[in-house]
């Protein structure tokens, strides 16, 4: 790849201020949020309409230059690392609410557009978008379609796969696709916007999206159970979903993590518990009050040493932010931390922590564990030093380890982040050959040149 060349063709129809080629320009984007995966791209584009992004890829399609779509830089999988370097497609600059169609309840969005500023465009007009990752606040909607992301109301509301219902997306060879509509009902071919949705970047570059939203819950209850026995914790989970409540909110942190937590916020949790679940319902102002009274006793029944009703909003969202802190918590313990993602069946919770934590102490190495355990998806943080060649071998062991027994449980090896670079050794585990070669065969059908994301998931 000749790097002048590219440049000076990029320059063509991008402006000084939209190409970045220096060392210390490009290196901001020679990582994404996981830790130990870095490569420098050969140059950053930051285009500011779809037309600059269908030349471009048209142009890297035409040189067979590999490139790498992105947003914030949030992901914890690798996914935006570009590993083959290139050009890093950067679509921040896309960043437009075009439209809010409340008689359809929808809005219409580039792919640059914050989570956040999605959320709130929604509540200012009275409706409700509920996806919410943990990076809400700085992550990009684009991202977020990209690699399926999940979030804390995933029990009860989904995940953003369930609220995209269109996209506009740049083909690899420059080509423009425009997959669903604002419609409810539309079964006219193949619905080839789930094909984008988790794709990870390697099948087109999304430039717009219609999303789904919904009216705004009229109130909600936020609770907070402690547990002396991480057992009691998630047969609490089991007996709340049997008792056919399904709480907005059903999350949990590990003692290790609820002790970080209270040294970072300093918001009163106990460091002598096993397990703290946040629980929170929402709806109907008779409904909610019904729930959340529901929710207490079931909570006490299966073993609670307390509960407590937050008492005010104000309250409601200090108890979340001990939630929603928990990864900035653990990160403040070592220089390295490896945020981790399995997902496993329900029934299987309890098992699949404790199995983390023995193979933490099997490899001496810590781990705090957190995550959605109303939807079965852990987060297993290890805390460890890159720079300590020999411990980073034991935490990559502790890894397989994990990984290999979420599949062994029915579960999976990423429930929300994606696989990207970290987790494609992986992938062929959980998929078997045939799965592998379908999503080979699916890449090829979209990119034959294989230009985007090249070396992401799979060779």
């Amino acid at each position: 790849m000749d790097h002048a060349a590219l440049i000076s063709a990029l320059g063509t129809f991008l402006r000084p201020d939209q190409l970045l080629t220096s060392d210390e320009d490009c290196s901001v984007y020679a990582f994404d949020g996981t830790a130990l995966l870095h490569q420098r791209p050969a140059c950053v584009a930051l285009p500011e309409s779809r037309e600059e992004v269908t030349e471009l890829l048209a142009l890297c399609n035409q040189r067979g230059v590999p490139v790498v779509p992105r947003g914030s830089g949030t992901g914890l999988a690798g996914g935006s690392v570009p590993s083959q370097g290139g050009v890093a497609l950067c679509l921040v600059r896309l960043n437009q609410i075009l439209e809010l169609d409340a008689a359809n309840l929808v809005m219409v969005v580039q792919p640059g557009v914050l989570t956040q500023q999605i959320a709130d465009a929604a509540q200012a007009a009275g409706l409700f978008y509920p996806p919410d990752p943990g990076s809400i606040k700085i992550s990009t909607i684009g991202g977020n379609v990209a690699n399926n992301s999940g979030g804390l109301r995933g029990l009860k509301y989904g995940v953003t796969r369930d609220y995209v219902m269109g996209l506009e997306v740049v083909l690899a060879d420059g080509q423009v696709l425009d997959t669903g509509n604002k419609c409810v009902k539309d079964v006219a071919g193949f619905t080839l916007k789930d094909l984008f949705i988790g794709s990870e970047g390697m099948l087109g570059v999304i430039t717009k999206i219609t999303l789904k939203l919904v009216p705004a819950p009229a109130s909600k209850k936020t609770l907070l159970g402690l547990y002396d026995e991480m057992t009691q914790a998630a047969a609490t989970v089991s007996a709340i979903i049997a008792h056919k409540i399904i709480p907005c909110t059903l999350e949990f942190l590990d003692r290790t993590t609820i002790e970080c937590v209270e040294a970072h916020a300093n918001i009163g949790l106990p460091t002598d518990c096993e397990a703290v679940l946040l629980m929170e319902v929402d709806g109907h102002p008779a409904q909610v009050a019904e729930q959340a009274a529901q929710i207490e006793a079931i909570a006490r029944e299966g073993g609670a040493r307390s509960v407590r009703l937050a008492a005010s909003e104000e309250e409601a969202q200090q108890l979340a932010a001990a939630r929603r802190t928990a990864f900035s918590a653990l990160a403040r313990l070592a220089p390295t931390v490896v945020l981790e993602d399995v997902t496993v069946p329900r029934s299987e919770l309890a098992a699949m922590v404790a199995y983390v934590q023995e193979v933490g102490q099997r490899h001496q190495v810590r781990v705090g564990t957190f995550g959605h355990f109303g939807d079965g998806n852990l987060h297993p943080t290890f805390l460890c030093d890159e720079r300590d060649a020999e411990e980073m071998a034991r935490v990559e062991k502790a890894m397989t380890e994990v990984f290999a027994h979420a599949v062994e449980l029915g579960g999976t090896i990423t429930g929300e982040h994606g696989v990207g670079l970290a987790k494609k050794p992986y992938l062929p585990g959980q998929l078997g050959p045939v799965g592998l070669e379908i999503l080979k065969r699916v890449k090829t059908a979209f990119d034959p040149k294989g230009i985007l994301n090249r070396g992401n998931m799979f060779d």
